[in-house]
């Protein structure tokens, strides 16, 4: 697999989702919690996909458990969290793994694709791997990178012209 859109999840409701629904869009996928110091990020994440939505982007959730057992509840509960309290209406998905032996295999092409400060693996939650149009990785960011600090990476990434699939 060679691009985000030839992955497929499950989304926070159950429903398997081909991330080929995301073709021509540019994406922040990023594994989240909500319980951790981090947690705030929602809100910045939830203004980047509102700021940039309509200009073809998408932050894209994944609940992850592997960080000090800070996303502890099931996927209704995690929803209801988000959006009560957050406001969150960006796609969020079931818990996964982001590293080891049982990591969804995005997160393990993600990782390969781009690498941390001490090598691929996913140091915490809120990490955030930025996707261009073509469903390259453009940049990884770490958990302390603010959502607000990434606006400029997001707005020259929405800038390219989305490609013609004449297959859509």
């Amino acid at each position: 697999m060679s691009r985000v859109q030839d992955f497929s999840a499950t989304s926070i409701t159950g429903t398997q989702v081909p991330l080929s629904d995301y073709d021509d869009m540019v994406l922040l996928v990023v594994n989240v919690a909500s319980q951790c110091g981090y947690t705030p990020q929602y809100e910045g994440l939830e203004q980047l996909h509102e700021r940039y939505g309509e200009r073809g982007f998408a932050v894209l959730g994944f609940p992850c458990d592997q960080f000090g057992h800070q996303e502890p509840d099931d996927e209704a509960a995690i929803a209801q969290f988000c959006s009560t309290t957050y406001g969150v209406t960006f796609p969020m998905f079931a818990k996964v793994e982001v590293n080891g032996d049982g990591a969804h295999p995005l997160f393990r092409w993600l990782r390969t694709e781009q690498g941390g400060v001490l090598g691929d693996a996913i140091k915490w939650n809120f990490t955030k791997f930025l996707v261009g149009r073509d469903g390259q990785v453009l940049k990884r960011y770490a958990t302390t990178t603010k959502p607000e600090q990434i606006a400029p990476d997001v707005t020259a990434a929405v800038a390219t012209r989305p490609s013609r699939n004449p297959a859509r």
